[in-house]
């Protein structure tokens, strides 16, 4: 006769709760370096697991980043190489043939689910049921508003739903927790939060931050809109606050469910975000914030606009807390990208690659468990805009370089010392020591 304890049967497949933000900055987490932000349960998963402190993304907008998480691979390799406008590209979105990493965890036993930002096409054939998640209720879409979204529910029907959205999409994720306690179960969490619009937000996460006068960076950047900057500022800080306080409702509920030792939880985002640095807002598709734009230098890219690979935009705050496995405190640098997500959350269930599925991605947990006898610290980065302005940029970050070259604007390229000029002010593409080094 068999007898089995629970928690004990549960052990061998954990639970990954995997907490995906949409426009999170690299430092917008207190634990991440950044104390305007209120953060304390987010600031649980960094201080009760593993910072990682090199966690990067390849292409820093939505859809090919996401493309990247789903499936380990490049979103220029199906033709996704900017972010899916759903009404001028329709028909654009995932393969339906193409391998995603949720098919593994349902193929082995897994329930899934994701509620909350899909973004990889709007057409049933795209839908996230169809790539391996059991339930979904959220927005296929790009975008909703922070209040009173309009979003598929479970049932696939589409309404108005009254209430905050980073609430509503919560309230599911608890749901899904309570329902499936018994059995192991991926959850992916994607709040729309802290992408624009950051208002309104709920009165205690607006509270702290509506009458701050923010500190921001580069205060004296030639012509900078500083008052605009610090009203975005204290939205931002706003909308960041409410991912939080709903962060610390799954933190409760797996508390209270008995399962918090055997649950994985992940907090990461989808890319960086500038807020103010080098005069711009938003990511690699940057705008710049200032009273009075440069003029126009390159033909495909308009004054207002400012392409970019800078580290705001391509870093990610990114956090691991495996209980058993990973001990309290951790601070990892060794390189993570976005492409590593899929082999290293099925190694954490011990589920396996097949051998016919392509992935460029690594298994971090070769690292995490310090079993790592060689890890190649750099990425590979790619961002080829059409939405605003038209960029094909390739570039390559290692610890201490960083190099971009813009094919589709001839002669726009840069060049970054990181140990020097960790900010990125210096382009070093024309100057003697570039020449030396590339000689």
């Amino acid at each position: 006769m068999l007898f089995c304890i629970a928690p004990i049967c549960r052990a061998a497949k954990p639970n990954i709760v995997f907490i995906y933000t949409d426009d999170q900055a690299p430092f917008a987490v207190n634990a991440a370096g950044d104390n305007r932000f209120i953060t304390p349960n987010i600031d649980r998963i960094f201080h009760e697991g593993a910072h990682l402190t090199n966690s990067f993304v390849t292409t820093p907008v939505c859809s090919p980043s996401r493309v990247g998480l789903i499936a380990s691979i490049y979103g220029s390799e199906i033709g996704i190489t900017d972010w899916i406008n759903p009404n001028t590209e329709q028909q654009k979105g995932l393969p339906a043939e193409l391998p995603a990493f949720p098919q593994l965890f349902q193929q082995n036993g897994y329930r899934t689910a994701l509620f909350g930002k899909w973004h990889l096409g709007i057409q049933d054939r795209h839908h996230p049921t169809r790539f391996g998640y059991d339930q979904f209720a959220g927005i296929r879409t790009g975008g909703c508003p922070p209040k009173d979204p309009t979003i598929e529910l479970l049932d696939g029907t589409v309404k108005k739903v009254e209430g905050y959205t980073c609430d509503i999409f919560t309230d599911h994720a608890l749901d899904f927790i309570a329902n499936e306690a018994t059995n192991p179960f991926f959850l992916s969490l994607h709040f729309r939060a802290p992408h624009a619009a950051w208002l309104p937000v709920r009165p205690e996460d607006w509270e702290p931050f509506k009458d701050l006068d923010p500190e921001i960076p580069n205060p004296e950047y030639p012509n900078l809109n500083v008052e605009l900057v610090k009203k975005r500022t204290r939205e931002y800080l706003a909308a960041v606050k409410s991912i939080d306080r709903n962060v610390g409702r799954v933190l409760e509920l797996l508390k209270i469910e008995g399962i918090e030792e055997n649950t994985i939880v992940i907090f990461t985002s989808d890319h960086g975000y500038n807020l103010g640095e080098h005069g711009v807002w938003y990511k690699g598709n940057a705008i710049r914030v200032l009273t009075e734009n440069p003029e126009m230098q390159w033909p495909n890219i308009p004054p207002q606009r400012r392409p970019n690979l800078w580290d705001t935009s391509i870093r990610v705050p990114t956090a691991i807390r495996w209980p058993g496995t990973i001990s309290p405190g951790t601070s990892e640098d060794r390189f993570f990208s976005n492409l590593d997500w899929f082999p290293t959350l099925l190694a954490m269930a011990e589920i396996e690659v097949p051998e016919d599925v392509v992935i460029r991605g690594r298994d971090y947990t070769t690292v995490l468990k310090d079993n790592a006898k060689k890890w190649t610290n750099e990425v590979f980065l790619q961002y080829s805009m059409h939405h605003g302005a038209k960029t094909d940029m390739r570039g390559l970050r290692t610890k201490r370089w960083k190099y971009m070259i813009d094919f589709a604007n001839p002669g726009r390229s840069e060049l970054y010392d990181l140990k020097s000029d960790p900010n990125e002010l210096t382009n070093l593409v024309d100057s003697e020591s570039r020449r030396n080094r590339t000689a």
